[in-house]
């Protein structure tokens, strides 16, 4: 294993809204190349994130017992709330961390939640501490102006008009928010915290404290990404790849905490809507030269709607609680 340090992009000018051309060129280097970037200018509150930081850190702290209350077995088709280390599978194994999942909050007698669509409803918050949901509410909603302010990028990047992803796939977009507490391993133990694996959709927003533990396969091989204050790291989905056909690669990654201490991470996914269909776009220039996929899956051949393309892959993450729910 080596360390490699991810490009810093200061994007300041597409939070402004005022120049997203200025960003674009290295945005698309990093796109071309591993995939992941960090993102500083970004313009969330340092205090908000201080806020998220330290209710996560309690809910966790608190007995099971407790945090079952909101066990995703209550959250039903909306698929939300915890689940315990063990809970949740990558590649067929159990990962070696527990998790709350969020996603937008949409009352009960919202049009899509009074219809059944899967992974849309309300979130559940836990009674302690009072002030996640606070917080958890804010994040979402942070995150989402970022996530419209990154894709201006993409767009750019890709020589479309900066409003192209809000207009195509993203006017109603899909939110997805996940908390997850890895407990340290020993480091003779060959398990991971979070196995092998790429994300679903188009850009994933990750906040992650400075315990470290991500690793990235570059086109060195694994390195690992050490943690830099006051930045996000982003990355790109299954269904990126799918539109630039293969020139922006959604890259694999994984978790291996073997630290003194637990790990706390966010990951924010702004994806494309529910019912969007996820077409080709014309691309500049040619696909980057790549290893073939983790998982032997060419996500360009997919066919279908954004939705269909989730459901297939949460169901395989909790299969029994797919079962049950989908």
């Amino acid at each position: 294993m080596t360390t490699e340090a991810l490009p810093i992009v200061d994007i300041g000018p597409l939070v402004a809204d005022d120049d997203a051309d200025a960003v674009a060129p290295t945005i698309d280097a990093a796109c071309r190349d591993t995939g992941f970037f960090l993102v500083a200018g970004h313009g969330v509150d340092p205090a908000l994130v201080a806020r998220l930081d330290a209710a996560a850190r309690e809910f966790f702290a608190r007995p099971e017992s407790e945090k079952a209350t909101i066990a995703m077995e209550h959250g039903g088709r909306a698929w939300r709330g915890w689940f315990p280390v063990g809970g949740e599978l990558t590649s067929g194994r159990p990962d070696r961390k527990e998790g709350v999942y969020f996603g937008a909050e949409l009352a009960p007698d919202d049009p899509r939640v009074r219809a059944g669509v899967p992974l849309h409803g309300p979130n559940l918050f836990p009674a302690e501490p009072p002030e996640l949901r606070d917080a958890v509410l804010e994040y979402l909603h942070a995150m989402t102006t970022l996530g419209h302010a990154l894709l201006r990028g993409f767009a750019r990047a890709l020589d479309l008009d900066a409003d192209w992803f809000a207009r195509e796939l993203t006017a109603d977009p899909t939110i997805l928010f996940r908390i997850f507490h890895y407990p340290p391993l020993d480091a003779t133990d060959d398990a991971w915290s979070v196995g092998e694996h790429t994300d679903y959709g188009l850009l994933t927003i990750l906040l992650q404290d400075d315990t470290g533990g991500l690793q990235v396969h570059a086109r060195t091989g694994w390195v690992d990404v050490a943690p830099v204050p006051h930045t996000f790291v982003c990355n790109l989905g299954d269904m990126l790849e799918r539109m630039t056909g293969g020139r922006y690669r959604s890259t694999p990654h994984r978790v291996r905490n073997t630290a003194d201490r637990s790990r706390l991470s966010f990951p924010f996914f702004f994806d494309p809507g529910w019912d969007a269909r996820v077409q080709p776009i014309p691309a500049p220039g040619p696909a980057a030269p790549g290893a073939p996929r983790w998982d032997d899956v060419d996500p360009t051949t997919f066919e279908g709607t954004y939705g269909e393309y989730l459901l297939g892959k949460v169901s395989k993450v909790f299969p029994s609680l797919g079962h049950d729910v989908l």
